[in-house]
C-alpha cells in the first residue's frame, strides 16, 4: 500500500468514527455509509460535489445515482476514464432528505475534504455545484472572484495550493441536469473546457 492510500484510508476511518458530526446520528438511524470518495489516488483532476445522495449513501460511492449517470456521460464526451480521476463532495454523510449542507455541516467534513486535496495534489480541481465552488474558490484565496454559478461556470480561475499552483473550473452540479435536460448541452460545452488538462 502507497503512503497516499494509507494517508486517504486514515481519513475513511475518521470519518467512520466521527461522532460529533451533526450528520453520525443520522448515518446511524439509517444504516448507510459516509461517502469519502474513490478514484485515482495520482489524478491530475479532482471533481468535488457538496454531498452524498441516497444511492451514494446507500452504497458508500460517491455519483453512483442519476447525477452519476450523467457525470459518467460528461466524463465519456471528453474521453476521460471516471477511474483516472478522483471524485468526491465536500459533506461525507448525507444531509437528510437531500437538503443543501448546513454551514456547521461544511465546517466538520471540509477539513477531511482539505487534507485529501494535498494527498492527491490535482492539477484541477472541477467544483460541482454552487456550494462546492464557495468553498474551494475560497479555500484558494479566489473568494474575492466569486459570482453566480452561471456568471462563473465553464471559466479557469488559477489558485495557490500548498504544492503548487491549482485550476479550478466551477460547474454546474450534474443533478441540474436531471430536471433541465435543455441544461445538458451546456454541461457538455463547460466539460470541454477540461479537456485541455487531460
Amino acid at each position: 500500500m502507497d503512503n497516499r492510500t494509507e494517508l486517504l484510508r486514515q481519513i475513511k476511518d475518521e470519518v467512520i468514527a466521527l461522532e460529533s458530526s451533526p450528520l453520525y446520528a443520522e448515518r446511524v438511524k439509517n444504516g448507510v455509509f459516509p461517502v469519502i470518495g474513490e478514484g485515482d489516488h495520482y489524478a491530475k483532476i479532482m471533481f468535488v460535489g457538496e454531498a452524498p445522495g441516497k444511492n451514494e449513501a446507500a452504497s458508500g460511492r460517491p455519483f453512483c445515482g442519476a447525477a452519476g449517470k450523467i457525470l459518467d456521460q460528461l466524463l465519456t464526451s471528453i474521453e476521460l476514464p471516471r477511474q483516472s480521476v478522483y471524485i468526491t463532495n465536500i459533506v461525507k454523510d448525507r444531509p437528510p432528505f437531500n437538503r443543501d449542507p448546513l454551514p456547521e455541516e461544511i465546517v466538520a467534513y471540509g477539513l477531511f475534504l482539505d487534507r485529501q486535496i494535498n494527498i492527491i495534489q490535482p492539477k484541477v480541481i472541477a467544483t460541482l455545484g454552487r456550494y462546492s465552488m464557495v468553498y474551494i474558490m475560497e479555500k484558494f484565496g479566489l473568494g474575492a472572484l466569486l459570482k453566480s454559478i452561471s456568471q462563473m461556470h465553464g471559466q479557469t480561475f488559477v489558485g495557490k495550493a500548498d504544492y503548487g499552483e491549482i485550476n479550478i473550473v466551477p460547474l454546474y452540479h450534474p443533478a441540474a441536469a436531471i430536471y433541465n435536460r435543455a441544461d445538458l448541452d451546456k454541461h457538455f460545452e463547460d466539460f470541454k473546457m477540461l479537456k485541455k488538462f487531460v
